[in-house]
């Protein structure tokens, strides 16, 4: 069980700060606990019951942050070679499915080579390269310490030096 104030991985909304541990008021069930999500990018509650078997975890350690920083360079980047909306939207929701930076990184890569390939922005591309980016900054902002916005800068420089 997470406990109030711990940042965690909630399914493929990216990272969540547990704010409270406790009933829904409008549940009519007094004694099954939910934990209150509060999302580290965006806004609103994310309600979940504690026992529901949705996909959570910790975040990464500031260790495993470094480690994938640097193995960013050996990452495979993922690109979708069909071109029909729906193999296309099946391929990355399998890929956000694993929950895992990997994976994100892999997304990221594969859509920049995508776009600068083709030498036209796809609205699709850039929202899911947004959502992609958007949760493993997350993940590694609150792994290493540092605001959301600094993220990108930081892997630039951490890569230009190895």
């Amino acid at each position: 069980m997470y406990s109030v104030g711990e940042k965690i991985i909630y399914g493929e909304n990216g990272v969540c700060t547990v704010s409270k541990v406790a009933p829904l008021e409008s549940s009519g069930a007094p004694d099954k606990l939910f934990y209150h999500l509060e999302p580290l990018i965006g806004t609103g509650v994310y309600f979940t019951p504690v026992d529901s078997g949705a996909y959570m975890r910790p975040v990464i350690s500031r260790e495993e942050a470094e480690a994938l920083i640097d193995a960013i360079p050996t990452i495979e980047p993922a690109i979708c070679r069909d071109n029909r909306f729906n193999h296309v939207d099946a391929f990355y929701k399998e890929l956000f499915r694993q929950h895992s930076c990997e994976a994100l990184v892999a997304i990221v890569k594969g859509l920049y080579l995508r776009m600068n390939e083709k030498k036209t922005k796809s609205s699709r591309a850039e929202t899911t390269m947004k959502r992609a980016k958007d949760i493993l900054h997350g993940e590694l902002s609150i792994a290493l310490d540092m605001d959301v916005r600094e993220v990108e800068s930081y892997i630039s420089e951490r890569l230009k030096v190895n």
